[in-house]
């Protein structure tokens, strides 16, 4: 059983990050189950980020992104590729910081409280998988140390899964492309 060690007050976000990264290759490193992982990887950041109000996965089936382990209200069950900040994030296939949900064109509005949101899409081996999502009910609460540290623990996260444990997204990525 792993516990949560809160990350230090009053240190730089980079080492918060660390701090977190450490933690989650802790949690994840003799748990072979993808889905268990992605639930532990969802908690961890939503306890140990400051000012989130959401924190969870939205996994790529078919055509759009469907809800996957999460923390915080209930949440939209389907996105479709390039809808909202997370498909769009997934389309791209790039990290989407978002200050200000309401002036981002075509946001889902899936807790009223979230102002702020970052979307890390999910890649393996170029493949998409899905997306992180993490909301705040702070504008502007995500910046450019998030969008590393984040990115930085879901290649963790993913590198730490068996490739056969993965869903079998086998050519779905190319059809998210279009």
């Amino acid at each position: 059983m792993h516990t949560i060690v809160p990350v230090s007050a009053g240190i730089p976000k980079s080492e918060s990050y660390q701090q977190i990264y450490n933690q989650l290759a802790e949690l994840i490193k003799s748990e072979p189950d993808f889905l268990a992982n992605a639930a532990n990887t969802a908690a961890l950041l939503y306890h140990l980020l400051p000012d989130v109000n959401w924190a969870g996965f939205y996994f790529l089936r078919g055509e759009e992104l469907v809800l996957g382990p999460f923390q915080g209200r209930p949440a939209c069950s389907r996105i479709g590729i390039g809808k909202g900040v997370c498909g769009k994030a997934a389309a791209d296939r790039e990290t989407l910081v978002v200050g200000d949900v309401s002036q981002f064109d075509g946001h889902i509005v899936c807790d009223p409280a979230s102002q702020a949101e970052i979307a890390v899409p999910l890649l393996n081996w170029g493949r998409l998988v899905g997306v992180l999502d993490i909301d705040s009910a702070k504008r502007d609460r995500f910046d450019e140390d998030d969008r590393e540290g984040l990115e930085a623990l879901m290649s963790l996260f993913l590198a730490g899964q068996a490739t056969d444990d993965l869903p079998d997204f086998e050519g779905l990525a190319d059809r998210a492309e279009g």
